[in-house]
């Protein structure tokens, strides 16, 4: 049998970083590993060829040659999705779908032939056995969760690595929080599920056999959900494997009471973690309450970050306004923070209410939900009515995004970040891409017409101060291109579109933490 794995196109959002990325000479930040997972699932006879539509285009040969085209994706490749679905029945292809963005939806995709979804380790074999007796049905769900020590090493060799800036791996999946707004629990239940030290051993030997030296994405939504075995099995384990390797640096996602741990924050950062994303979301008690995100709540958040930063952890993180309990101050509040905390990748995103979230069912309830969200995050667009008048959030929303991001507030916030930071690790390996990457900053940043002086300001004061630093500061300038250029294109986009107005909004504003249980 022939299989055709294909991985929708992102649009161009905060995550992409198409703009950053075209400096070291890349098309995509991350892989499909959710796709390359399912093909270590394929019979070994079978034949596979996985094209990623981020770094080439879908050939209507590659469809033809197929026996069955499987998709993989996630709520913000909709479009993509539908697009590449449009092709695949114009040829008459069988094509089979799964991922977060079908999880819900899968009703509105009526030219799909089947759907495997939740987690494919179990439904996933259920339909290939059911396919290939002719008796598949159209529709693959559970409400089990996956034993993933059981989960196939990826198929990595399917990917043509040399178009990607970032691996990644999976150690666990699951959460023990339970943010109102947040679908990960939803998806992937609260007790966290674990790989073996052996499995992420076997991974990341496999990269580097293929010949990976660059950053990897340990992609768990919470990577020190089981701080114990961290601590006692998998760190150790890495530290061990690191040893006279070159390259190979990790990034991850960590709630914020990481900083309470030294222990583990050490470990971390002896295993070669330097980048960690952090859901801040504000610093307003209120809202924190709100969302039930006790582990942000009656702490001192701007603390945690630069303590996580001296350990030697950059530190990226979300923010969320448009909560029920944000006043009009909100805007200046985040902008105060972010300046403050010195965090470079602030992602600055509305409210949404994720579908199976009990934010999507209180706001149901209430009759605020819209449509389907977007899944991009900086979009300046949300799935939910807000209490707040609809387009004071979205101008002091653009707002927020356009003075954290220009030219002078980014670059002080580059230096308080410096100031702070005190890698382990040096925070970049230098390959030709970085060299590229460097020459084409001073082309197009430091000899463009606006920021040029700030720039070179950045420059010569690492270089002066912090020699070792130099080459992160020349990174962390290279993402300011990128942030600016995306709120250029988001900005305008959204100004044509109507912001969602409802009669509740008119309302006096209600704190839903006020609220009887």
């Amino acid at each position: 049998m022939k299989i055709l794995m294909v991985y929708p196109e992102f649009p161009d959002t905060f995550w992409s970083f198409k703009h950053a990325i075209k400096f070291v000479g890349k098309k995509a930040c991350n892989p499909p590993l959710g796709l390359i997972t399912i093909a270590a699932m394929v019979p070994e006879d079978w034949e596979i060829k996985l094209v990623d539509t981020n770094i080439e285009p879908l050939e209507d040969q590659d469809i033809l040659n197929a026996d069955l085209v499987l998709i993989s994706a996630m709520d913000v490749q909709r479009n993509s999705v539908h697009t590449i679905a449009r092709q695949c029945k114009r040829l008459g292809a069988t094509i089979v779908a799964g991922g977060p963005l079908f999880t819900g939806e899968y009703q509105d995709f009526p030219e799909i032939d089947y759907f495997v979804l939740n987690e494919g380790e179990i439904t996933f074999p259920e339909f290939l056995k059911d396919w290939m007796t002719g008796d598949a049905r159209r529709v693959y769900e559970t409400k089990e969760y996956a034993e993933i020590t059981k989960s196939p090493l990826p198929r990595y060799e399917l990917l043509k690595l040399s178009a990607y800036d970032s691996m990644g791996i999976q150690f666990s999946r699951g959460c023990p929080y339970n943010c109102d707004f947040c679908n990960v629990t939803a998806l992937l239940g609260h007790k966290p599920r674990i790989k073996t030290a052996d499995q992420i051993i076997a991974e990341l030997d496999y990269l580097y056999r293929l010949g990976w030296r660059r950053n990897i994405f340990f992609v768990d939504d919470n990577f020190i959900g089981n701080k114990k075995i961290l601590k006692s099995e998998i760190l150790p384990a890495i530290i061990q494997w690191k040893k006279g390797k070159k390259g190979c640096l990790f990034v991850t996602e960590a709630s914020v009471n990481l900083a309470d741990d030294d222990e583990l924050m050490n470990l971390m950062a002896a295993a070669g973690f330097i980048n960690i994303f952090v859901g801040i979301e504000t610093p307003d008690e209120a809202a924190l309450q709100e969302c039930n995100k006790k582990q942000n709540s009656q702490r001192d958040l701007l603390a945690s970050v630069h303590k996580m930063q001296q350990k030697g952890f950059q530190v990226m993180a979300g923010f969320i306004v448009g909560f029920d309990s944000d006043s009009e101050n909100i805007f200046d509040r985040q902008v105060d923070f972010i300046q403050k905390s010195g965090i470079i990748a602030a992602m600055v995103g509305l409210l949404q209410a994720p579908y199976g979230t009990s934010l999507y069912e209180r706001l149901k309830s209430e009759g605020r939900i819209l449509k389907e969200m977007s899944g991009d995050n900086a979009d300046g667009t949300t799935n939910i009515i807000p209490l707040m008048d609809a387009e004071k959030l979205r101008s002091g929303y653009f707002s927020l995004l356009s003075r954290i991001n220009a030219y002078p507030n980014f670059y002080q916030r580059v230096d308080t970040f410096l100031d702070h930071y005190k890698p382990l690790h040096h925070p970049v390996t230098l390959q030709w891409a970085e060299i590229q990457a460097f020459l084409r900053s001073i082309v197009w940043i430091g000899l463009a017409k606006e920021g040029k002086r700030q720039y070179w300001r950045l420059f010569f004061r690492t270089l002066l101060k912090y020699p070792s630093k130099f080459p992160l500061a020349i990174t962390l300038a290279i993402y300011g291109y990128h942030f600016r250029k995306i709120i250029q294109v988001n900005a305008h986009q959204s100004a044509l579109q109507p912001m969602p107005t409802h009669p509740a909004a008119a309302l006096p504003r209600i704190r839903h933490h006020e609220l009887p249980s």
